[in-house]
């Protein structure tokens, strides 16, 4: 597949719907797109990240549970994407069709064929307060795992709804006490053709130069 760069990060989307849930992916695969994930930049090029390559179908289907708990417990909250909005017709639209794909991976989660779940050292544990010097450096390298499958027709999507359930995954998984899971991408082919760039907020609505 040849993607230009503006195009890439225009139509990188997480993909929910659309996974292909029955074709398996190669595990050179994710190589090539974890490889490429590793020149992200890390704070002091420490270089603390791991990350949990997870083909096992009964793991999966352990893990695909609990995040089916917790999205069932987020959803009943009233704090999901269907309850934003609510006023603006054109983006309620735009956040019930969010909603539904989210609900729709939450029921078929265990059956995606890879989780990549992003991890962290932490020998001192979780700081206290501001902790965007700690996941700013493993979140960049998530991203750039998503662009790389995006470029060699995978689909993947960003959540994190399984750390409500973190302890549970972390013994399935036979984490050390001292790594965290920061994010969960479910990866696979995804079917259709391709991807248009989102609707956004125009740049002016949220762009301050100098001051607020």
């Amino acid at each position: 597949m040849t993607i230009s760069a503006d195009e890439l990060l225009t139509t990188t989307r997480s993909v929910r719907k659309r996974l292909d849930l029955t074709r398996p992916v190669p595990m050179e695969l994710v190589r090539e797109c974890l490889e490429l994930a590793l020149q992200a930049p890390t704070g002091g090029n420490a270089q603390l990240w791991h990350w949990i390559v997870v083909t096992d179908p009964g793991k999966r289907k352990a893990i695909g549970e609990y995040y089916a708990r917790s999205w069932n417990a987020y959803y009943g909250s009233g704090s999901s994407a269907r309850s934003l909005f609510k006023d603006d017709p054109a983006r309620a639209a735009a956040q019930e069709r969010v909603s539904d794909s989210a609900a729709y991976l939450a029921e078929h989660l265990g059956e995606v064929p890879v989780h990549v779940i992003g991890c962290m050292t932490v020998p001192a544990g979780l700081p206290e307060g501001n902790q965007a010097g700690l996941w700013g450096s493993l979140l960049p390298a998530a991203w750039s795992f998503m662009l790389a499958a995006r470029a060699r027709g995978l689909g993947t999507a960003w959540t994190t709804l399984h750390l409500a359930y973190e302890s549970e995954v972390a013994e399935l998984l036979e984490l050390p006490a001292n790594v965290r899971q920061g994010v969960l991408l479910p990866t696979a082919y995804y079917t259709g053709e391709t991807f248009r760039p989102a609707r956004r907020q125009p740049l002016d609505e949220v762009l301050h130069v100098d001051r607020w």
